[in-house]
């Protein structure tokens, strides 16, 4: 069997032995335990809450308004009574307006949760956001407008992250959910042909969905080669396609849209089912963790709350990331909510978190090499440290998809991604206060 890649790229290990046989559990919170929903889930303009204290609200009923076009609603994920509507401290770090319900353990669901006769605004109405970190808005990202020919939709089920096995887990016990989403979605760009790329370390998620697409010509199963970051929106592209994204340019303008395994499943089950964006599986691994496990769970449960449902801490972690040890959030607290956007909990020992102090640049080109957007990261780590916006703007830094490539083979242990990625966003403030792109 070919595999399909992408240009550079680099092969850490990738630690899915940890949970990739550990079926999906399904986690809910006791009677009377808070959870809380953030206003802001999503990439685009927070939400504003529709729900006061006191206020009885049920699971899939709307609690947060989008007002902007790129933005997308929020739901209650349990049913109970509305105790706060305060700021809350969230994965990424912010403090986000939130509303904070009291479950009475009866997970009623309202009624009639959603009631558009069309698939995208059943898709808007739901609340479904890409699921695999990013957090767009997939109703706009399935409107890319007249001009744009679609001619491919690609399900992102690569799940190059380390560590994480949720999206392989979903597509080996509840395969048939993502690909009667993946039908629904070529029904939306007629003649359009659908994509599942897998990396080839999942071979039973491989051998379940070619069982399942085997009489359908209009959709292909493509084996991915194991290497990061392959599930990467331009990389995955790439492979599957041969196009080229342009610099600035989206998918669509390479006829091509991308979404991940859950946000799929999460579409099937607004459009055929009516049902909000109310729940996800997140993993819940590292070795610092008694059993890592995958966990079915609402949203706005505390990762403390998985992580002990995963056994606890064996040992004292070191380091506990939202995310995968590649592009995840290293936290302070776990006393923070799950989200749309949360994929994993990865709790990590002193040994496996060590990080070998910087020394200096030694010009080897290493992390030219392996950048699989073809950038030279050591010029952007210097134009970061020198302040030089111009400079990094030059050497394509926005262009960065902060995929921590480039730390990871560094053999100076230099933090070029960090840096990057700071400066990154303040070099795209400045150009937005001044009115550029």
């Amino acid at each position: 069997m070919e595999l399909k890649t992408f240009r550079r790229g680099v092969h850490p290990h990738d630690g899915k032995e940890l949970s990739n046989k550990a079926a999906i559990k399904t986690l809910n919170p006791e009677p009377g335990e808070l959870v809380t929903i953030p206003m802001s889930q999503h990439i685009g303009a927070p939400c504003e809450p529709i729900v006061k204290p006191g206020e009885r609200v049920l699971v899939g009923q709307k609690i947060g308004e989008a007002k902007a076009f790129v933005s997308s609603p929020v739901h209650a994920s349990v049913s109970g009574t509305v105790k706060f509507v305060k700021p809350v401290l969230t994965p990424g770090g912010a403090m986000v307006n939130s509303v904070i319900i009291e479950n009475d353990g009866e997970f009623e669901e309202a009624p009639e949760q959603i009631d558009a006769e069309k698939a995208i605004d059943k898709i808007k109405a739901a609340g479904i956001v890409g699921m695999g970190g990013a957090g767009f808005p997939t109703h706009v990202k399935l409107s890319p407008g007249p001009d744009s020919k679609i001619t491919d939709i690609i399900v992102n089920a690569a799940e190059c992250e380390p560590y994480l096995t949720c999206d392989h887990r979903c597509m080996v016990e509840r395969g048939g959910e993502l690909v009667d989403g993946l039908k629904i979605m070529l029904k939306l760009f007629p003649g359009a042909k659908g994509h599942i790329g897998i990396e080839a370390n999942k071979p039973d998620a491989i051998a379940e969905m070619e069982k399942l697409t085997k009489d359908d010509s209009d959709i292909s199963v493509v084996a991915l080669k194991c290497k990061y970051p392959q599930g990467s929106e331009k990389q995955l592209i790439s492979a599957i396609t041969g196009r080229e994204v342009p610099s600035g340019a989206l998918p669509a303008a390479v006829g091509c849209i991308v979404d991940n395994v859950a946000t799929v499943m999460a579409i099937r089950a607004a459009v055929s089912d009516g049902k909000a964006l109310t729940r996800r599986v997140v993993t819940v691994t590292g070795d610092a963790v008694v059993s890592p496990s995958n966990f079915d769970v609402p949203l706005g449960m505390t990762y403390a709350k998985l992580i002990e449902a995963a056994g606890g801490f064996k040992e004292d972690p070191a380091k506990v990331i939202s995310g995968g040890p590649m592009m995840g959030i290293a936290l302070h607290d776990t006393e923070v909510p799950v989200t749309k956007t949360t994929s994993g909990i990865l709790c990590l020992t002193k040994k496996a978190a060590e990080i070998p102090p910087e020394s200096n640049c030694i010009r080897c080109g290493k992390c030219v090499e392996h950048c699989p957007m073809g950038l030279m990261p050591l010029y952007l780590n210097s134009d970061t440290l020198a302040g030089d916006d111009d400079a990094f703007i030059a050497h394509h830094g926005i262009d960065c998809i902060e995929c921590g490539s480039c730390s990871f083979i560094c053999p100076a242990k230099r933090q070029l991604a960090q840096s990057i990625r700071v400066n990154k966003r303040a070099v795209m403030a400045k150009l937005r206060a001044k009115g550029g792109k």
